[in-house]
């Protein structure tokens, strides 16, 4: 098992990002921006046999001359099926080969839930597996439609009808400045994180084609704007981003609509898979039904690992 940091040209990682349909975290343009807005980013090859096997994209923080701690959230992006000793062989030799002066410790977060193939010991599991609805976008769109739970697809029929009407809206910052506002009053009134606007405005502009980054759709009822969706897109995959309305647009079942317009747009460009956000039954009960009535797969990370 060899690895290589700091060597990998930007658009063979793209490419073999899309054909893995991987995370946002593991995207090339999350890495860039990370480095545009203050963070230390290193990536790395992992090649097996002269194949490369995986990518690794880490956010470093360094403690001066002391060492360094380096996070690979959702990752590395396995590009081939490895054993779980193959890919134990792979977490040590990233390790080993860490380019961080001094102390250096790695922390991995994989994008795969527990099992015999992990790779990782629970022994050296330092966090509880984090949990997301992932729906699979290759299906034709009736069958898509058919998969969607009778909580979801009555209150959809219902904003069909209805004097709802769905644009696509523009990249530039001026045309979705407003939702991103509307997000930020909605975080301050409900308690709610979320990663910073800040960096979606970042990442948005990372690319020379913006399009290829961003989708964002708003629903009207005449002239009013009632509700906004936006999705990130990296690769052959989106992550839900974004999510506003309000009360006439709850009335007239907004969401459901902007969710399933989102859902055909979004096949349009060849998106593979929707990363619907994490699941919290608790704190965010009906947002977890909300997005769980798509017909989404629940899925819980393993975890993240000191390795």
């Amino acid at each position: 098992m060899k690895v290589e940091w700091g060597t990998q040209d930007t658009v063979a990682w793209d490419t073999a990002h899309a054909q893995a349909a991987g995370p946002l975290q593991q995207d090339w343009a999350y890495g860039s921006t990370m480095l545009v807005s203050g963070g230390t980013v290193i990536r790395a090859v992992i090649q097996a046999d002269g194949q490369t096997v995986g990518l690794a994209q880490c956010v470093v923080r360094r403690f001066g001359n002391l060492g360094g701690v380096a996070l690979c959230t959702r990752g590395p992006l396995w590009l081939q099926t490895l054993s779980g000793k193959d890919k134990a062989h792979a977490y040590r030799r990233l390790r080993q080969t860490l380019p961080v002066k001094g102390l250096r410790f790695l922390f991995v977060t994989p994008d795969e839930p527990s099992g015999d193939n992990l790779g990782l010991s629970s022994i050296k599991r330092v966090m509880t597996g984090y949990s997301t609805a992932l729906l699979d976008l290759t299906p034709d769109m009736p069958d898509l439609r058919a998969g969607l739970e009778k909580r979801f697809r009555q209150p959809l029929g219902r904003a069909e009808k209805s004097d709802l009407t769905v644009h696509r809206v523009g990249t530039n910052v001026g045309q979705y400045r407003w939702l991103m506002d509307a997000e930020q009053q909605q975080r301050d009134n409900r308690g709610l994180q979320g990663m910073p606007l800040h960096f979606v405005d970042a990442y948005i502009a990372s690319r020379k084609q913006p399009g290829n980054n961003v989708l964002t759709l708003r629903a009207d009822i005449g002239r009013d704007r009632v509700a906004g969706m936006m999705f990130l897109l990296h690769g052959k995959a989106a992550t839900y981003q974004i999510g506003w309305t309000n009360d006439a647009g709850r009335d007239a079942y907004a969401h459901n609509l902007l969710l399933y317009k989102g859902m055909e747009a979004l096949k349009e460009r060849g998106i593979r898979s929707l990363d619907m956000g994490g699941i919290n039954t608790g704190r965010s009960a009906g947002i977890a039904r909300f997005k769980i009535t798509t017909g989404a797969q629940v899925v819980t990370l393993a975890g993240t690992f000191w390795v």
